[in-house]
Order: structure tokens, then sequence, then C-alpha cells
């Protein structure tokens, strides 16, 4: 089997990829510090998969101990490059926390790859890239808009060190997937968002259905869409798993054209945030305790993905529709409450 490196693994979408990348034939090993994974994720990935999973709980900022990991797998053949922070509200507030941890981390990864001949990389990008796009749906071929968080410029400075690595190592075959925003969690309820405090969207969705949050805010309803809140993509984090694993697939096969592609990750559909909410409170049966507040600094207006050319390259396709993305969400809150009692909100 093929052994691929999984930065991030303890997270949420590392998580789900270890799972997918384990049932398609491939060895795994992961590396996350822990900071903002939970071990709980490990602990459910091994139950889904039947095996352990070795993970090494090292900041990648800190390359003597990144290379360690290196020296200690000398059958590596692929990187799949997750470990970042990612939230906007966070980023605006410590922009600088955001550039030295996910760029520097980034750096460490690609020097251990050229030094230990792994030729194999997939960096997680994000459609943050686009910022305000001019054109919906958004191609590959859309410009850089100026970003709109800190996050968002660290994931278009990412993607500029992977292009020109990839332009002097003609034998390193990087892809970067932008992904719009995944949700959703894995169909066993063994795995999902385990971070209590996240700001993305279905999961407060979620935590405040169950009461773990007292409230939600819908940030913004005065933007120009057709319910006045924000459009998003939402795309199951399975399919987005699954992905990965074609990617891999795709780079280690020879297939691709040229040794730096990039793939947008999405259903093609947009989705308005009231549109959501409606779609949670009808698979779950729960009435959501929320309030219109004021818009957020650093979010867009919206975006959705052209998915046509990981349909066609990567022969992608994602599965799961929007109703189904919020039942495993709830589904997945409701076995992580019941295995481990929360204090309801005040």
């Amino acid at each position: 089997m093929s052994k691929i490196l999984v930065t991030g693994g303890c997270g949420y979408i590392g998580g789900h990829t270890i799972v997918d990348l384990i049932q398609n034939g491939f060895d795994v090993i992961c590396v996350d510090d822990l900071s903002r994974g939970s071990i709980k994720m490990l602990q459910g990935i091994e139950k889904i998969v039947g095996r352990p999973i070795k993970n090494y709980k090292v900041d990648l900022c800190n390359l003597d101990d990144t290379e360690a990991i290196f020296l200690e797998n000398p059958d590596l053949v692929g990187v799949i490059h997750f470990a970042a922070f990612k939230s906007v509200p966070e980023s605006v507030r410590e922009p600088l926390m955001y550039f030295k941890n996910n760029l520097n981390s980034l750096i460490n990864i690609l020097q251990c790859a050229e030094d230990f001949d792994v030729d194999n990389f997939v960096f997680s990008s994000s459609c943050a890239v686009y910022g305000n796009p001019s054109e919906l749906p958004v191609s590959e071929n859309a410009p850089f808009a100026e970003p709109e968080s800190p996050y968002a410029r660290t994931k278009q400075m990412g993607e500029g060190i992977c292009r020109d690595f990839t332009t002097f190592h003609k034998d390193f075959n990087t892809i970067l997937l932008r992904y719009f925003n995944p949700v959703g969690a894995h169909p066993s309820g063994l795995i999902g968002e385990f971070q209590d405090m996240t700001e993305n969207l279905v999961p407060v969705i979620t935590k405040t259905a169950i009461g773990k949050r007292k409230e939600m805010s819908v940030f913004g309803n005065d933007y120009p869409t057709r319910d006045g809140s924000c459009v998003r993509d939402y795309v199951h984090v399975c399919d987005i798993a699954h992905a990965h694993t074609r990617a891999l697939q795709y780079i280690i096969e020879d297939r691709n054209k040229s040794n730096c592609e990039v793939f947008n990750l999405g259903t093609g559909t947009g989705v308005t945030v009231l549109e959501l909410i409606d779609a949670f409170e009808r698979v779950s049966g729960q009435k959501l305790n929320y309030k219109i507040d004021k818009r957020r600094p650093g979010d867009v207006v919206g975006v959705y993905a052209n998915n046509n050319k990981a349909c066609a390259m990567l022969g992608w396709e994602p599965k799961y529709s929007l109703d189904e993305m919020m039942a495993t969400a709830w589904n997945w809150e409701e076995a992580y409450a019941a295995s481990k009692p929360e204090k309801v909100a005040g």
C-alpha cells in the first residue's frame, strides 16, 4: 500500500480524509499537534477503519521535528497538507498568528518533501482565494480578488508558494484543492466536527439546536441576495474527503497534465444562510433560536463553484444532498452529546 502523510489529520476534513484514503487502499500516518484537532477524531477513525493510526504530535512550524517524521517514514509517496488555522473571524483579530502558522508549516512540509524525495503533494486551499468574485459560478480560471480576511490571504499566499516551488521542481506534482463549504459528518456518527468553539455555520446551528449555545446569529440580512443573507456552496465533508483520494490517485498514476493543477470542490449550487437553516429545521424537526445580526468582517456576499473540471478530470462527483448534509450533521451532534454530556449554555 502507498503510504501517505496527512497533516492536520485530527481535524475535521483531515480526519474524514484519512478514513477515505484507508478505505481506498492507502496506508496513512498522521501529524497533528492537537492544538486545534482532537484525539477523539483519531479514536473515531480507528473504530471506522478497524486499525490503529499513528499520529505524531508535532508542531509543523518546528522544522527539526517535522524532518524526524520523514526520517522515520522513508517509504512515503505523498503528503496531504491540511494543518492550518481556519477561522475567518479569528484571523481578522490575530493576523500575524495566521501568517506565522499557516505559511511556516507549509514551507517546512515542502522543504521536507524536497529533501526526502516525496513528490506527490495535495494542498488544502479554499474558495476564499476568490474574494467576492465578479462572476458566478466561479471557475478555476477566475482571478484572485482582494482577500476578505487574513485567513484568505494565507491561502492565496500558500498557493503561490506551491506554484513557485513546482516551477523549479519539475518532478514534484502538486494539486491545489479549493474547497467551498464542507459540512456534515461521517454517516456512522463516529466522527464529525469536534471543536466546541467552532465558528463554522453548520456546527453553530447544531450546537444551538442541542443547547450548547443559547442562540445563534445570522450575520446580515441586507446583502444583495434572494433573501438578504450570504450565499455559499455547501458540500458534504465525505465528498470533500473522497476528492483528496481521487487527487492523489490522479498524480500518482501520472494522469496530470502539468505538475501543478487546481480544482474547485463544490456542488455548484448556491444556498443562502436562511435556506440552510430551513433545511436543518426540516430534517431535524428542531426549531432554531437565531437572531439577525450586523454583517461580520471578512464575509463575502456570495460564492459557489463551477465544479466541471474536478468532475471531468478527477472522476469526482458530490453525492450527498443538502438534506443529507444536515441530517448527518445533526446525527453527529446528537451522538457526540450522548458520548460527552455538555453543560447547557446559560
